[in-house]
């Protein structure tokens, strides 16, 4: 990075928080104004709820999630517009009308304090774990780019992050995610016309387009029903509403935001606002990562985007034979963008004929360079697995690689400072939902029960402290995780959020059930969803469903159970 790079980043990162932390100097006097105002208008809470599902992982692996596999991913995405839906009809009133803090208030009242307890560990460890592969993002980036230690770098990014979030509180992460967001938005659109720009004289936007549709990268619709594939349209509209019921109805740092409206109809048009802006934003991200693509069919490309992982082949037995192979890469690199400018002028042209012959020439040198890229891979992946370390991947660092490489000076420091942005307010708002969890549900319920206003904020700012550090820790841990970092993320909330949503389902919808039903239920659930994780290749989005009816089913079998025992005794 030059120099105006990082005065762009250092002077966007220093104006929001400070922003943040000026807007929220009348509301840190107490616990209640610290955490839990209830002040914000319905398109403050949209934003402020769309900017904290969008983290730095967001924006770092989506693109490259396009890149690789296409548009298929936003198929994740297609059950949350009717989730939120139902959401605004039941959850929202009855959290409003009790007035909760938290949303596991309410399963005390409904069923019991180890229920209650039960669903709060349960979110404490998923959103913690969250937690760290959030700061872990943009760890990678800096490390990347400055060659710093990691460990050094996911402490330094963590002690930010906690400073921002301690001093400033829900107000300060509600009101800097409107800058945050927009921010967000310049870069992203930026980065999408500069590369555009790049392409070929001769290649149009709507040219890019088509070449990646005809290059497999538009599939954005898949109707085949299969349990074991991870996208589509079935897997999105059924476990993507399960997922999106339990994240948007039972997360706290989701809960939290549109707890804070001044009204249910403030909250409602909030939460229904973020739920329909989602898909075009995904979408969006993923065309940009096919662009990308599109870039590299005329631009050379490294074999491995992970260049750290390549030095270390480079200094390895293996090193003249890697090189080899990328020697070889580069001339099939160059043959693929012959025939990728002859298929842009077959398009334009509309000649299908011509369109037909210089696609299966595209296709055939495509798949000699992915055979011999998979070559390159395995290489390092036998290098690493020798050296005791996980498979390295490289699809978190190919939209990095095209945004240090290729975009011009100040751009570059936009972009990572679209990154940290988000980063920043998912961090925020998680950090934040784990201390006023843990204060309320936790502490204030089984510690003391009597304490002052400011015991409790005391209290909920060294909540933050301990929750920090946790994340921290499992940052270092993510450090060694392969894969792409946005469905790590989604795999972990699927591990716990069918079981969730399942208890919440199971308190507003069956009255009947007590809380000794319930609580064995999610316990059960719990264990089957693991072992679907550990045992089978079904597609993360099914273990929403299958937590989340299971709990359903066991509970209602439990207390029928309970029930005919007791009529008989």
């Amino acid at each position: 990075m030059r120099t105006l790079d990082w005065i762009v980043l250092i002077g966007t990162i220093a104006f929001i928080t400070a922003f943040g932390i000026w807007k929220s100097r009348k509301h840190r006097s107490d616990v209640e104004n610290y955490l839990f105002p209830k002040k914000m208008n319905w398109w403050t809470i949209g934003l402020s709820i769309a900017a904290t599902q969008a983290s730095a992982i967001t924006f770092l692996s989506t693109p490259g999630q396009g890149f690789s596999d296409g548009m298929r991913f936003v198929q994740f995405y297609f059950g949350l517009p009717l989730a939120v839906i139902v959401l605004s009809i039941t959850f929202v009133p009855i959290f409003q009308k009790l007035k909760v803090r938290t949303a596991y208030e309410y399963l005390e009242n409904r069923f019991d304090l180890k229920t209650r307890s039960l669903c709060t560990f349960l979110f404490l460890t998923q959103r913690g774990l969250a937690a760290g592969l959030t700061l872990y993002a943009p760890s990678l980036i800096l490390s990347t780019i400055l060659n710093w230690d990691i460990s050094w770098t996911n402490l330094s990014i963590g002690v930010v992050v906690l400073t921002y979030t301690f001093l400033g509180g829900t107000t300060a992460v509600s009101e800097t995610q409107k800058q945050q967001l927009f921010v967000v938005f310049l870069g992203m659109i930026t980065a999408g016309v500069i590369l555009v720009q790049m392409l070929p004289a001769e290649v149009s936007f709507g040219t890019a387009v088509s070449l990646a549709g005809k290059m497999g990268k538009l599939n954005v619709i898949d109707t085949n029903f299969d349990w074991n594939n991870r996208y589509t349209l079935w897997s999105g509209l059924i476990g993507g509403f399960f997922v999106s019921m339990s994240y948007f109805g039972t997360d706290q740092s989701q809960v939290q935001r549109y707890l804070g409206g001044k009204s249910t109809a403030e909250s409602r048009l909030g939460l229904i606002f973020n739920g329909f802006i989602k898909i075009p934003m995904q979408f969006l991200i993923l065309l940009l990562g096919t662009l990308v693509f599109v870039f590299y069919q005329f631009n050379s490309s490294p074999i491995f985007f992970n260049q750290v992982e390549v030095q270390k082949i480079y200094q390895s037995a293996d090193s003249l034979k890697f090189k080899q192979l990328e020697q070889q890469y580069e001339v099939l690199l160059a043959q693929k963008s012959i025939h990728a400018g002859e298929l842009a002028r077959a398009l334009d042209v509309k000649d299908e004929a011509l369109i037909a012959q210089t696609q299966s020439a595209f296709q055939d040198v495509e798949k000699q360079a992915q055979s011999v890229r998979k070559e390159a891979i395995e290489i390092i992946h036998e290098y690493n697995v020798a050296e005791g370390r996980q498979k390295a991947t490289d699809t978190n660092y190919i939209f990095l690689t095209f945004v240090i490489n290729y975009l011009p000076q100040g751009i570059v420091g936009l972009l990572i400072a679209v990154i940290f942005c988000a980063s920043m307010s998912a961090s925020a708002s998680e950090l934040n939902a784990l201390a006023s969890t843990f204060m309320v549900d936790i502490y204030q319920r089984n510690i003391k029960k009597n304490g002052t206003g400011k015991h409790y904020l005391r209290v909920s700012k060294l909540a933050m402290v301990g929750w920090c550090v946790y994340a921290i820790l499992f940052a270092e841990f993510a450090n060694s995780l392969s894969g792409n970092l946005i469905e790590a993320v989604n795999i972990l909330g699927s591990l716990f959020y069918g079981t969730i949503l399942g208890i919440f389902l199971v308190a507003f919808y069956f009255k009947t059930v007590r809380g000794d039903a319930v609580f064995v239920g999610a316990i059960l659930a719990e264990a089957a969803v693991i072992w679907c994780w550990q045992n089978t290749s079904i597609s993360f989005l099914w273990y929403n469903v299958i937590g989340c009816v299971l709990v359903i089913l066991i509970s209602l079998l439990m207390n029928l159970f309970v029930a005919n025992k007791a009529h008989h005794s």
